[in-house]
């Protein structure tokens, strides 16, 4: 009967995962940086001719792509194949195995827990967190990383009873590194310190284990010899120097913040889950001798530790600490449903407060946005938050549904809307612009723009090369025949003697020489 229900609740996780995931999955233009910069190694992969091994040796712009490994946008350019180049092929690939690791949660929750309820709480709670979704649908590799790591996880735990699932280990490390990279150290010394921990010492030894490490990790080891043996001494300078431990001592392309940078990105973003959080500690800590224990502390001090004290701070580092808190919360939330144990008052006050911040935002968005469909976003966030306030006032445990309904409803409506990659309004809308590119200017052509930095979602889109200037090289390229792509007040100071105004769109001139 047991294991009848849990296959209910993993096909009903899978389905309503994949349901919040893929919603109007392409209904908003691709972000700078990451989304553009994949989408057009992913597409020059798949432009590329039968047999050119381009796969093996991708290019951003023509240019040798260094940065990651090519897993990814194999992927994407798979999509690409079957359903052509738009954001929804583009998002797909991440987007579905980023859903994924909501099951993949509850299957390791329910090996950790040995119980079910705990374990369906953590993985509702990572189903309904809004950086899990919102990263995890934009077309990065932040959220399929994080997937490969539970499946690790889940072959690491079954391997207990069956030493054959080691194997799958190994296979893991060797995913997680086809996708991101390096970050495999650091995931995989969390995977062996929870086993020394958790006194695996056989495990660590098992014939299996090694195998299985041996055989995961040999494509990933083969594409680096691969790249090596192509590109020499500057494929090791740009991937594993400038790319990988360059961020860990130094501030890289400017993107600093103080050690507590990722704690501020937690509170930002985590509520009304946060709520929960420093209890769910206390517990995991209070529980250090049990297997979750172990891995929930083990995941947050290594993980949070070490990116706190990396001196390159981006928000999308701190994602993989996600399924730590949510099995915390979710600890704590069944602790809550079993025996009544929380703090009514705080708890109510705290609720009541985003109850009130969904009023406002619905004033906001009614005032200022005008978009219908953030407007019933407030109004549900304003509803759940007071029912499960009033609930929480009663002693009644059924706030905790009311909670991940409530949160649900609210990241689906957010999800369907045009604001949920809200970083699209920091400049100006590439599409109008691009359009304005591709009906003049041949594909791969080199143009040079006075806006103050290059924005690859805008390569992609207009498919050409598109490098930020300065106005003395910007005058000198217009000498040397080249495009220009014009603010106004540039505009107004370069000489265009001899040049043609193309149009303009959303504040940028396009010149032709």
């Amino acid at each position: 009967m047991r294991l009848f229900r849990e296959k209910e609740w993993l096909f009903s996780l899978l389905i309503i995962s994949l349901f919040i995931w893929l919603i109007f999955l392409g209904n908003s233009p691709l972000r700078d940086w990451d989304e553009g910069t994949v989408a057009q190694v992913a597409r020059e992969i798949w432009r590329a001719p039968l047999g050119s091994m381009h796969w093996l040796y991708p290019t951003l712009g023509g240019e040798p792509y260094y940065n990651k490994p090519p897993l990814m946008h194999l992927l994407i350019a798979w999509t690409y194949s079957i359903g052509g180049v738009n954001e929804w092929t583009t998002r797909l690939p991440g987007a579905v195995l980023t859903a994924l690791g909501v099951p993949l949660l509850y299957l390791v929750g329910c090996l950790l827990f040995n119980q079910s309820l705990p374990s369906l709480f953590g993985a509702l709670v990572y189903l309904t967190m809004l950086p899990v979704v919102r990263h995890g649908r934009l077309a990065m590799l932040d959220g399929t990383t994080i997937t490969f790591f539970l499946l690790l996880l889940f072959c690491l735990l079954k391997a207990r009873q069956n030493r054959l699932y080691a194997l799958g280990v190994g296979f893991c490390l060797g995913l997680i590194t086809l996708t991101k990279g390096m970050i495999v150290l650091l995931l995989g010394a969390i995977a062996c310190l929870f086993l020394i921990a958790d006194r695996q010492f056989a495990l660590l030894t098992s014939p299996y284990l090694l195998v299985g490490i041996f055989l995961g990790n040999a494509p990933a080891i083969a594409w680096f010899v691969a790249q090596w043996q192509h590109y020499g001494e500057r494929f090791f300078q740009v991937h594993f120097q400038a790319q990988t431990f360059d961020r860990l001592a130094q501030s890289v392309e400017g993107h600093s913040g103080p050690p507590w940078y990722y704690l501020i990105e937690l509170i930002k973003y985590s509520f009304p889950w946060l709520l929960f959080l420093p209890e769910g500690l206390y517990l995991a800590w209070k529980k250090r001798q049990t297997s979750w224990g172990h891995l929930i502390m083990i995941g947050i001090i290594v993980y949070l530790g070490t990116i706190s004290l990396m001196r390159t701070k981006l928000p999308w580092y701190v994602m993989p600490i996600y399924p730590f808190l949510a099995l915390a919360i979710g600890a704590k939330l069944s602790d809550i449903w079993q025996y009544g144990h929380f703090k009514v008052r705080s708890f109510t006050i705290f609720l009541a407060i985003i109850a009130i911040a969904g009023l406002g935002g619905c004033v906001y968005f009614i005032l200022a946005k005008k978009e219908p469909i953030l407007i019933v976003m407030s109004i549900a966030l304003a509803i759940s938050m007071s029912i499960a306030a009033w609930l929480i006032k009663q002693r009644d445990r059924n706030f905790i549904p009311v909670l991940f309904s409530g949160m649900y409803l609210v990241l689906g409506l957010l999800m369907s809307s045009q604001s949920w990659i809200w970083e699209l309004n920091e400049a100006f809308p590439v599409k109008p612009v691009a359009e304005l590119i591709r009906a003049n200017v041949s594909p791969g052509t080199q143009i040079y723009t006075s806006f103050a930095y290059e924005r690859p979602s805008l390569d992609f889109y207009c498919d050409c090369k598109v490098t930020a200037a300065t106005l003395p090289t910007l005058q000198q390229m217009l000498f040397n025949k080249s495009y220009l792509l014009l603010d106004n007040a540039a505009l107004q100071q370069i000489n265009l003697t001899g040049s043609k105004i193309i149009g303009s769109a959303k504040g940028l001139t396009l010149i032709s020489p």
